[in-house]
């Protein structure tokens, strides 16, 4: 194996483990991954009928 080879498997390693902890640091703070702005996600739905608006 050269040298590059193991570079870019370690740089892909750190760049999914890099997403993955965020998206687990962000679920423990609280955050979500929705962006409030669709019909199907159901926080989005929820949030529409509490408001008595409709979804775009």
């Amino acid at each position: 194996m050269q040298p590059i080879e193991i570079i870019v498997i370690v740089a892909c390693v750190l760049i999914v483990g890099g997403v993955i902890f965020k998206a687990i640091y962000d679920k423990k703070k609280g955050k979500s991954s929705c962006c409030c702005d669709c019909s199907k996600c159901t926080k989005c739905y929820k949030k529409d009928q509490n408001d008595g608006g409709e979804n775009n």
